[in-house]
């Protein structure tokens, strides 16, 4: 399916030097935010206390948290937990004070908003449970990107698998660089963004990848360069159509989706857009880069008897 079809192949790679350093020059200052800033993290990597809270009619999320705020509670998160009436609240531990006078105090404080408001459970996260969550998070993301390594060395060539990881992790430490310079919380749900956009990002490379690999075959005439830029060129009536529908699938969650949804989707948003940048301007350049040609795509060249001078006289088989 396509929307349009453009006739003249886009001279993508003519500029790959310019915005490659764009690239570099934005994740050096990604790297650079998170060493000098850090990620803020949320309870569950920090430690803190949960409270699920029941009431007998629908919760009012906004009236809780600003319950909660007047406390001098900062970085609060209210979420509905199953149904309208239960609500989920976690908090970090505030310095001079422990969970059971932090409960206690949040709970009258919210009877006093709504009298129906009734504890059911509550619970304390150490830091040393964040740890494990912290460390297991970093666990997941080496697995992921050691098999989209392994699945593009497999399926395409060593050269592609090499580029394709570092534009993924380009989208991946340039998310997380927004994330330190506007000190937006990072919890659990924005690590699952995280790992989503890296799956996510090395499906467009996948695609430019094999349309090359099917234009080495297809044009016999046509260097690396023009393979590439038709190859791209080619795809993006598919681009626009896949990533303008979850983009906006996206953007309804950051506008509508509320508190709970809104760095999850903010993570989403700043991935999708980085990683269409990243497939073109940079997975596709660096394999150019890395000396990407017809014969490491397609195995097996060998000549038919005849005239050795014959230009003819080559085929692949």
């Amino acid at each position: 399916m396509e929307f349009f079809k453009i006739r003249r192949d886009i001279p993508f790679m003519r500029h790959a030097l310019v915005f490659n350093a764009i690239s570099a020059l934005t994740f050096v200052a990604a790297v650079f935010f998170l060493f000098s800033r850090g990620l803020h993290l949320s309870v569950e990597f920090t430690g803190g206390t949960l409270m699920e809270v029941n009431y007998a009619q629908s919760a009012d999320l906004n009236g809780i948290r600003a319950s909660v705020s007047k406390l001098g509670i900062d970085d609060v998160q209210v979420q509905n937990f199953g149904t309208a009436q239960d609500v989920l609240i976690r908090m970090p531990v505030q310095k001079g004070g422990n969970s059971a006078q932090q409960t206690d105090s949040v709970l009258a404080a919210l009877k006093a908003q709504d009298a129906s408001a009734t504890l059911k459970r509550t619970e304390f996260v150490g830091p040393q449970v964040g740890g494990e969550l912290a460390a297991d998070g970093l666990k997941a993301l080496a697995f992921v990107v050691v098999g989209i390594m392994i699945y593009l060395a497999i399926r395409f060539e060593w050269k592609f698998a090499v580029a394709a990881i570092i534009a993924n992790l380009h989208d991946v430490v340039i998310i997380l660089g927004f994330f330190a310079y506007f000190q937006w919380e990072f919890s659990l749900p924005v690590l699952a963004a995280v790992l989503a956009v890296l799956g996510y990002s090395v499906n467009e490379s996948v695609v430019i990848f094999d349309r090359i690999r099917e234009n080495f075959r297809r044009y016999r005439k046509m260097n690396t360069v023009q393979i590439i830029d038709n190859a791209i060129t080619s795809t993006i009536s598919r681009t626009i159509i896949t990533h303008g529908c979850t983009q906006l699938m996206v953007l309804s969650m950051l506008v509508f989706g509320g508190q709970t949804l809104h760095y999850f989707a903010l993570a989403l948003t700043i991935g999708i857009l980085f990683g269409i940048y990243s497939s073109v301007f940079v997975a596709a350049a660096i394999a150019m880069w890395l000396g990407i040609k017809r014969e490491d795509l397609i195995k097996g060249v060998v000549k038919k008897e005849g005239d050795p001078n014959d230009p003819n006289a080559g085929a692949t088989v």
